[in-house]
């Protein structure tokens, strides 16, 4: 099954890169406030960003956001098929609705017709929370019942003539988000957008997300993440570069590996991998550090790396690009590695 692309702005989902995305929290009418939340959201590397529209004001603060950001705006709407059309109107690059909640047949004909006037995607799925009600009494809250509904919903949008379509199956249960994804995958070939929904505050739901959108992405499933947690967007953004950087999927960025350390470190390996990170943090080129605790790992670790320290009682080992280059007395270790760490990173 060839897979479809769809495009959303200028970013095209569904030809290998994973786009990183995050949703506002600010009011989507209060103009001003809600610009510089995505200005910082651009920054730290959010791809695509979605807006709550609720009301009449929000649709049409669109045009005025629109212009004064860089990356495509997704509308989310609930209920209202005349809300999806005024965001369409106003410039939303990508629309996001609940057929479950829009209404009947008529009201989805309506927002069919207006997303193929604007040449503009549409995203439909299923929440655990929101399964169709025929699929949630044939098969509960489950994997299938989330499949089922997302097909459901996007037959409905086929049925109008639109085919820019993207797919989530979300549950906040990480094993079912993969089940459901994983039987998503199988059946349809549009671009998915995973992630773990109502993950929680930003520990667990990290690790929520890590696991979850991780299991996927290593099996080659999903074009598009969203990291959902409650906390500030920009915390999303991040955990979704690092996922992705965990992944393979993403390398340019300077990665830090360091030694858990045990008793047999003999120097602040783990203050030293610290400040290592916080210089590199924001590189954005591949390099590969490691800061390693003693002679078993370290410099069997630090070989494999751009640059790599493997420390002992008396002296540290100094590695580049698998060569020891020099062994430095304890004390003077930190200061001789940052040296050679800031050459390589004025080297182009």
């Amino acid at each position: 099954m060839s897979k479809k692309t769809v495009k959303v702005g200028d970013v095209l989902l569904g030809e290998g890169h994973i786009a990183v995305q995050s949703m506002t929290t600010e009011k989507s009418s209060d103009v001003e406030k809600s610009v510089a939340q995505i200005l910082r959201l651009e920054e730290a590397g959010c791809e695509i960003v979605r807006v709550a529209v609720l009301d009449e004001a929000d649709a049409r603060a669109i045009q005025k956001i629109k212009p004064r950001i860089h990356i495509p705006l997704v509308a989310d709407i609930h209920f209202s098929p005349r809300l999806a059309v005024l965001s369409a109107e106003a410039g939303a690059d990508k629309l996001r609705v609940n057929p479950g909640n829009i209404g009947g047949e008529r009201e989805i004909a309506l927002v069919a017709d207006c997303v193929r006037a604007h040449h503009i995607p549409v995203r439909v799925g299923a929440n655990s929370g929101s399964i169709a009600p025929e699929f949630y009494k044939k098969y509960a809250r489950s994997a299938e019942a989330l499949v089922e509904s997302a097909l459901h919903e996007a037959a409905l949008f086929q049925r109008y003539g639109v085919e820019d379509l993207v797919l989530s199956v979300k549950a906040s249960d990480v094993a079912t988000t993969v089940n459901a994804y994983t039987m998503l995958a199988e059946r349809t070939s549009y671009p998915l957008h995973v992630g773990v929904t109502e993950a929680g505050l930003s520990e667990t739901g990290i690790i929520k997300s890590s696991i979850g959108i991780g299991a996927l992405l290593l099996r080659g499933i999903g074009d598009t993440v969203r990291v959902s947690l409650s906390a500030d967007p920009l915390e999303e953004v991040r955990a979704a570069h690092m996922i992705l950087r965990a992944c393979g999927l993403e390398n340019n960025f300077a990665e830090v590996i360091s030694c858990p350390t045990c008793g047999r470190c003999e120097y602040d390996c783990i203050g030293l991998a610290a400040r290592v990170q916080e210089r590199v943090k924001g590189v954005q080129r591949p390099l590969k550090v490691a800061v390693m605790g003693c002679v078993v790992n370290g410099p069997g670790e630090a070989r494999e790396c751009d640059l790599g320290i493997a420390g002992g009682r008396e002296y540290c080992v100094i590695f580049e690009r698998g060569k020891e280059m020099v062994r430095v007395g304890v004390n003077e270790a930190e200061a001789a590695f940052f040296a050679r760490l800031e050459e390589l990173l004025q080297i182009q």
